[in-house]
Formats: structure tokens, C-alpha cells, sequence
């Protein structure tokens, strides 16, 4: 395999991973002792972690290390549903707040 699909299979294993734990990037980031940018870096492939940062990545996602390098990532289906529900929540949560503020300014 070569090292640029090595790192896309990496990273989209880690994100498929961290997704189905319903992991923020920043919790996983802080957990694993790197940037967020960092972690996003690696997600997308374009940079591979040190074997110190694997182990901690590994860790904070209860995986073994070589469970990172398994496997295809998420789908494009999982992604999609993964991206609705956040939207779901999210269209609750300002539908909520604009009604809050509605009721707390009402003349």
C-alpha cells in the first residue's frame, strides 16, 4: 500500500471510529494529547501521527492500534445520517432558543 492511501485509510478509520463513539474532535484531540487541527489533519489524510500519538489515539478510542489501519472508514451512507441527525438537533436547538427569546421579550 502506499503512504498516501495508507494516510487516507488511517485517518477515515479514525473518524469512522471516533464518529460511531459519538466523539468530538476536540475531546479525542484533548484525550490523545494533540491539536485539533492535528486531528483534523490526519482525518483528511494529509498528515500521518508519530507511533507515540497512534497509542494515544488508539487509547482514547479503546482500539487496539492496528484496528486504526482496518477496514475502509465510514460510509458515505453512515456520514449522510450521522450529518442529518446533527442537523436534526441542530434546527431543534435554534427553533428552541428563537422561542425562548420570544416568550422573554414578548410586550
Amino acid at each position: 500500500m502506499e503512504e498516501k492511501k495508507l494516510k487516507k485509510n488511517l485517518g477515515k478509520n479514525i473518524k469512522h471510529i471516533r464518529f460511531r463513539r459519538q466523539i468530538s474532535q476536540l475531546d479525542l484531540a484533548e484525550e490523545a494529547n494533540i491539536s485539533v487541527t492535528f486531528l483534523s489533519n490526519i482525518e483528511r489524510g494529509n498528515n500521518f501521527p508519530q507511533a507515540g500519538t497512534l497509542c494515544n489515539l488508539a487509547k482514547a478510542l479503546n482500539v487496539e492500534v492496528w484496528e486504526l489501519f482496518k477496514g475502509e472508514g465510514i460510509s458515505s451512507i453512515e456520514e449522510e445520517s450521522i450529518v442529518d441527525r446533527i442537523s436534526d438537533d441542530f434546527a431543534k436547538q435554534v427553533i428552541n432558543t428563537i422561542e425562548t427569546i420570544r416568550i422573554q421579550y414578548k410586550t
